[in-house]
């Protein structure tokens, strides 16, 4: 009997951090069954995710409290993770494409993650969300609101014990502090447009200029709007048939795309932060 592991850390790059993370791992009796790295020649950092292969009974709190010595050693951000699905809660306001996308992968299990709730600020797809199984929370905002509102998103979070915050085509721009309540554990997802074409009815300003690309961008969510560390972007070439109806069935296919394999590889622990970008082994 065996379990899986899977480490992913970052340090500034120096000989000698191969060799010691590899030596502790067979000190503890683990076999490393898939490893990449990346030494980052601007920055001066290696980045490292292994999923290594534990003897029964190895215990992950154990690993990680004895990590800590190879991890302050060489300056290392570090973490432990036991494979198991992430619990995911995801917000939406009236569009459902990507929730739907969503269910569809966590049903077929290929999501790497358990939804375990849908937030909404409208109640357009709860049928959507009762359809599934999922606990459906709906928590209006209006300006005067918005406080309570954000307050009590964050205790949903936490009543649900989710790992990560998924914005699904939410339409309600969130504060500076619930962004940073939320660092590194919340993915956006938006048309690629931006910042090109802000505003109301982007496909119809995007067909006016004859656009011959349509994409979506999902990045981590920060208090800088639409900015944060890119994860995936997807793109899908067009031409002068597509109408902006068309644009917009098209853009929805690319965000429902770049949206779901930003969660799969956040939730494998493939994503690691890398300032405002990111690093990801997929």
């Amino acid at each position: 009997m065996s379990r899986s592991f899977v480490l992913i850390l970052s340090c500034p790059n120096r000989t000698g951090i191969v060799r010691a993370v590899s030596a502790f791992l067979f000190e503890h009796g683990c076999d490393i069954g898939e490893y990449q790295q990346f030494d980052d020649p601007v920055r001066g950092r290696l980045y490292l995710r292994t999923r290594v292969v534990a003897p029964d009974g190895a215990d992950l709190g154990t690993l990680s409290r004895e990590f800590e010595a190879v991890a302050t050693e060489f300056g290392m951000d570090f973490g432990f993770s036991d494979g198991s699905p992430a619990r995911i809660l995801v917000m939406v306001s009236r569009l459902g494409h990507c929730l739907n996308d969503l269910i569809f992968r966590w049903r077929a299990g290929s999501l790497g993650a358990d939804i375990v709730g849908v937030v909404s600020n409208h109640t357009d797809l709860r049928p959507m969300a009762d359809a599934a199984g999922l606990p459906f929370v709906h928590i209006p905002v209006t300006p005067e609101t918005k406080p309570d509102a954000e307050a009590q998103l964050l205790r949903t979070v936490d009543e649900l014990d989710a790992e990560l915050v998924v914005l699904a085509r939410y339409m309600q721009v969130l504060s500076d502090e619930t962004c940073k309540a939320l660092h590194g554990r919340a993915i956006n997802i938006h048309h690629s447009f931006l910042p090109g074409f802000k505003g109301a009815r982007p496909y119809h300003q995007a067909y006016d200029r004859g656009v011959k690309l349509v994409g979506a961008t999902a990045h981590y969510v920060t208090p800088d709007l639409d900015e944060g560390p890119i994860i995936e972007q997807e793109v899908i070439r067009i031409d002068h048939t597509y109408v902006p109806s068309s644009l917009q069935t098209v853009g929805r296919d690319a965000e429902a795309l770049a949206l779901s394999r930003a969660v799969r590889w956040h939730c494998e622990r493939r994503v690691l932060l890398s300032g405002g970008s990111t690093v990801v082994f997929r």
